[in-house]
């Protein structure tokens, strides 16, 4: 049986005691049990950044998750197709991601209008990647949902890939735009972003810097989310 701590002088009020008092009697002065001032609180669990970013859904039946696999595998399959597209002749633009993200990059130039001429040129680029991000950092942050946090990365992968070969194409326009016809013929954003930051010449370097960092954003993603079905497929076989 352990020995127990006795106290000449209360921890809490300061006072010296009349006699040496067992830590399970309390202060004559202050009325506080030594053993309940005295006892060390209970180590602080703080989780780490990697345990936050990769743990899974509290609860989650099978249908759910063998869902998530198929997704995940189908996302891999078109990650590949996507980054395979030539950026320098836009190839990108017949793709289903293209359509999906033609719609959001036109609502961003009607977003950023009232932001002065350069936001507004910006904004159709600027929110096509926003939103999908934003998306991604609200299931992480609110739903605590880190495989559905995976994919809004990866889709603003996709979107910096998708915007790649308009970058490239504003040194020597020849894509065709929505009004039918290249950038040197009508407004082109790549063109006049660039030109204001007297950035034209590299033009083909950015636009191979954006398809390159795309792919390693969507290769990311696929990792992370590759890490959180493992940690969910662990935890249920744990409580199964």
């Amino acid at each position: 049986m352990p020995m127990q701590r006795t106290y000449s002088q209360c921890p809490k009020c300061g006072k010296r005691l009349p006699q040496p008092l067992p830590e399970a009697a309390p202060c004559p002065f202050c009325g506080v049990y030594f053993f309940k001032w005295a006892a060390p609180a209970p180590p602080r669990i703080e989780k780490t950044t990697e345990s936050a970013l990769l743990a899974p859904l509290d609860e989650i039946g099978n249908t759910s998750f063998y869902g998530r696999v198929v997704a995940f595998v189908m996302l891999a399959s078109w990650s590949r197709v996507l980054f395979s597209y030539d950026y320098r002749d836009g190839e990108m633009g017949s793709s289903f991601m293209h359509l999906v993200l033609l719609p959001i990059h036109e609502a961003g130039h009607v977003f950023f209008m009232p932001f002065g001429e350069f936001m507004h040129i910006l904004g159709g680029s600027l929110f096509q990647l926003l939103l999908p991000f934003g998306i991604g950092a609200a299931f992480f942050w609110k739903n605590k949902d880190n495989f559905a946090a995976a994919l809004g990365m990866w889709w603003g992968g996709a979107s910096l890939i998708d915007l790649s070969p308009y970058i490239y194409d504003s040194l020597h326009p020849q894509l065709i735009l929505l009004g039918g016809h290249t950038g040197e013929d009508g407004p082109h954003d790549w063109i006049y972003l660039l030109s204001a930051l007297g950035q034209l010449d590299n033009a083909q370097t950015w636009g191979a810097d954006a398809h390159l960092l795309g792919g390693l954003v969507m290769l990311s993603a696929l990792a992370w989310a590759l890490a959180v079905l493992w940690k969910q497929r662990m935890k249920m076989k744990s409580s199964g």
